[in-house]
């Protein structure tokens, strides 16, 4: 049993990549996070390099954390029966997955990818809620989803898991082999719960040699929920089974039930293994060679390896030898290393590995402290290249290894592309503060139109603009603006800024205020050149983006929507386009004799007319709206007009009978 408290263990994970474990507030965090890349631009060639490697691998090893962990392993595997236990140590509640219980081979064996909200459930509903355009669904091994399902469905589970929120500012879940996808799965119901009650606790999950659990898109969801900080995977340096599933099952259907009965039979009873369930060298030389020629194949395809294979890592990967560790959270990177360093191994020992976390987990800080070989005068002068040399070494690798240049580029891509997304970011955060002048000029144009003598507003004022300097200098602006945030979404959409970029404030309402400012001027223009139906085939996709973005907002504040004034923007940005086809409407009223065509025109001018009348009462509307010559207020006009006259002839037109007559 963990006798060690690790509350005071985790001081300093914000600064690496477990950044969840203690929460800050949203505004640090995003300060926070652009300072350091904006402090980092100037270090990009030589820097502070490997804080998602040499460093933060150093960080874990430092601690009892990974030991503590195995350990509470080790205690689950005495209750088999149960397949889990959860412990209670000071502020820390722990919850670990027996690794011995019997799980069906059809569980692994013949599993295949499946949706994560089967059934309709809504256990991980967070995941789902920002599917880009074109992304795949979240998918899972059907099989391990199963195993977490038959976990969840015990009420001892919930209940003792409720108890640890109740008592615990932290909560570390922990699983070995199979079982770490059900660690995984449980910390993701966890962390959407926590989620939906706005809960301040922290969540971390350790896997020891856990195979791959979903799809590219799981990945996906997980970084854009700011989740992946919350995974540490932890992997031997040879291990088969965390890369097992790089290869189609079907591969060695027929030799996978005897290996996982050899794994559980030599946790179980060491002393074992060499009984009639041990593999023979035949088998183990197929699995060996079947996975490393997929990842081979898969690392081939380049820019192309997201879509050649099934399953895709999320969050951090602790990677362990005999020499040391270190930490990875770029996927494509992980995929490499793993690719890299089963080449140096065997068969035999790729299944071996698999069988000693418990070693690593008790000497991995001893390999760091007293096992470096490195004489001060054997380090390049670059702290650059010297941090390369020493996550080298931390790999297991020699650097006469055949490999050993390839493993080096595959840290300095590590490196690069953990990094660029957050420099991107700042770059952005710069670009955002040029644009300013463009949109204050904007601001400045509205308020000159409010108060114009023609009584026009806004939106009027730019449809029915001149070629004066001031109403080219505005369209301008307009266009540049629009050239700006399309380049942020091509830049999102090609992983070039950190996935959860549209969950964070600032960017948040950025888009939102500028649509609201400059999405009336687009419409304005679309409908200046004779164009109809903006809403279905003019309105730009960007602004359809920023809509889902607003409503997938997380609103830590409650909103107040009781307006004693007018808005300064309205926050329909949609009204005007719906003003216009308002007014299509009325113009084919005069001219429609057919009776169904009249019913739906009415139904449509009546249903605008309702809506209108309910933002302009709540006041949701910016003044300009209101404006005495506005083609929002000309409209009500025109329409009390028509009306009046068509009351006169109720029988033949009994749709406005009963409207609603707006005063």
């Amino acid at each position: 049993m963990p006798n060690t408290p690790l509350n005071v263990l985790y001081f300093n994970f914000s600064t690496y990549s477990i950044h969840n474990f203690f929460p800050e507030t949203e505004r640090e965090r995003e300060r926070e996070r652009e300072r350091r890349a904006i402090s980092n631009q100037s270090m990009e060639t030589e820097g502070s390099s490997f804080e998602t490697s040499e460093v933060l691998a150093t960080f874990l090893a430092s601690t009892p954390l990974l030991s503590e962990s195995w350990q509470l392993c080790n205690l689950a595997n005495t209750k088999p029966n149960t397949g889990f236990l959860t412990e209670q140590i000071g502020d820390i509640g722990y919850v670990a997955f027996s690794s011995m219980e019997m799980i069906p081979e059809s569980d692994i064996c013949y599993g295949e990818l499946g949706p994560l909200d089967r059934g309709n459930n809504q256990l991980f509903s967070p995941l789902h809620r920002q599917i880009n355009e074109g992304e795949d669904p979240i998918k899972v091994h059907t099989g391990f989803l199963d195993l977490f399902f038959a976990i969840y469905s015990c009420p001892d589970f919930v209940t003792q898991m409720e108890e640890l929120m109740k008592k615990s500012k932290s909560i570390v879940i922990t699983g070995h082999s199979i079982r770490g996808t059900t660690a995984s799965l449980s910390t993701l119901w966890l962390l959407s719960s926590l989620q939906s009650i706005h809960s301040s606790l922290s969540v971390l999950c350790i896997t020891f040699g856990s195979p791959l659990l979903g799809n590219e898109s799981l990945s996906r969801a997980i970084l854009r929920e700011r989740w992946d900080g919350n995974f540490c995977h932890v992997v031997a340096k040879y291990d088969i089974m965390p890369r097992l599933l790089f290869s189609p099952l079907s591969h060695f259907s027929p030799q996978l039930p005897f290996l996982l009965k050899y794994w559980q039979l030599s946790l179980t009873s060491p002393e074992n293994k060499k009984l009639d369930l041990e593999l023979h060298d035949e088998a183990k030389e197929e699995i060996y060679r079947f996975v490393l020629t997929d990842l081979q194949d898969i690392l081939q395809g380049g820019e192309r390896m997201a879509t050649s294979t099934l399953f895709w890592p999320f969050g951090s990967y602790f990677f362990c030898s005999e020499e040391g560790a270190i930490c990875i959270d770029n996927a494509s990177s992980v995929i490499k290393m793993m690719y890299l360093m089963l080449t140096m191994g065997s068969p035999s020992c790729s299944i071996e590995d698999h069988l000693r976390y418990g070693d690593y987990a008790k000497t991995v800080s001893f390999q760091f402290l007293n096992q470096r070989s490195f004489m001060p005068g054997d380090l390049p002068e670059s702290c650059y290249e010297a941090g390369i040399a020493l996550a080298l070494q931390s790999s297991g690798i020699a650097s006469q290894e055949p490999v050993a240049n390839q493993v080096k580029d595959c840290l300095k891509m590590a490196k690069r592309m953990g990094r660029t997304p957050n420099l991107n970011l700042a770059n952005l955060a710069i670009k955002l503060s040029q644009i300013t002048p463009y949109r204050a000029q904007i601001e400045w144009y509205k308020n000159c139109c409010d108060e114009s003598d023609d009584r026009m507003g806004y939106y009027d004022s730019f449809k029915l603009r001149g070629t004066s300097k001031r109403d080219s200098q505005v369209n301008m602006n307009r266009m540049k603006l629009g050239i700006f945030w399309d380049h942020v979404i091509e830049m999102l959409e090609n992983n070039h800024l950190p996935h959860d970029f549209h969950m964070r404030g600032k960017w948040v309402n950025a888009s939102q205020f500028y649509m609201l400012l400059v999405e009336p001027l687009d419409i304005a223009n679309y409908y200046r050149d004779g164009k109809s139906h903006y809403m279905q085939n003019g309105r730009e996709r960007r602004y359809k983006i920023f809509d889902r973005w607003w409503r997938e907002r997380r609103v830590t504040e409650k909103v107040n929507n009781n307006r004693s004034t007018l808005a300064s923007l309205t926050q329909d940005t949609c009204f005007w386009a719906k003003v216009e086809e308002a007014k299509e409407c009325l113009d084919r009223v005069r001219s429609e004799r057919d009776r169904g065509k009249l019913d739906f025109l009415w139904m449509n001018i009546n249903a605008f007319e309702r809506y209108a009348a309910e933002l302009v009462e709540s006041k949701q509307v910016s003044k300009d709206v209101l404006a005495q010559n506005s083609s929002y207020v000309l409209w009500v006009e025109e329409l009390k007009v028509l009306r009046s006259q068509l009351m006169q002839f109720p029988v033949q037109f009994p749709s406005i009978v009963d409207a609603e007559v707006v005063p």
